[in-house]
């Protein structure tokens, strides 16, 4: 019987999963993914050094022109929430159909995506805020990443 031995790389497990497993990037843009990862990467080692109690929660921003993220950390470094907010990003097919459908003769002007997650599970929202043109006016409708309407 022969054998072999494989090393494996150092494999980390990351106290932020639940945020990396919530949050779905499938479908996001470059600069949403630079910044999710920004967030992943983040050391919060140094700050939870300044608070005193388990239960103390800092804010930290993380930002670059088409979007940022502002995320909560406890003092272990866990990500307890975050609100992030993109412009302009890719819409997804279902949005972009839904809006077609309802408003044809309306034109996409600008779009906000609007993320708000908590370490509970069922509290991932996701939104699109999308301004759309027509001849005479100008409004803004919201959608989830399905195309329903808020």
């Amino acid at each position: 019987m022969y054998s072999q031995t494989v090393e494996l790389p150092e494999t980390v497990i990351s106290v932020n999963s639940d945020y990396f497993n919530t949050v779905d990037s499938e479908n996001s843009c470059n600069y949403v993914k630079k910044l999710e990862e920004a967030l992943l990467e983040y050391n919060p080692s140094e700050l939870s050094d300044l608070y005193d109690s388990k239960k103390d929660i800092y804010n930290v921003t993380f930002k670059i022109p088409e979007g940022k993220i502002i995320a909560s950390f406890n003092k272990d470094g866990k990500i307890v929430e975050t609100f992030e907010k993109y412009n302009n990003i890719r819409l997804p097919k279902a949005v972009i159909k839904a809006i077609v459908d309802k408003y044809p003769d309306c034109n996409i002007v600008e779009d906000v995506y609007v993320v708000k997650y908590h370490c509970n599970k069922e509290a991932l929202k996701q939104e699109y805020r999308v301004k759309i043109k027509n001849k005479d006016s100008v409004i803004t409708v919201k959608t989830d990443k399905q195309g329903v309407f808020i």
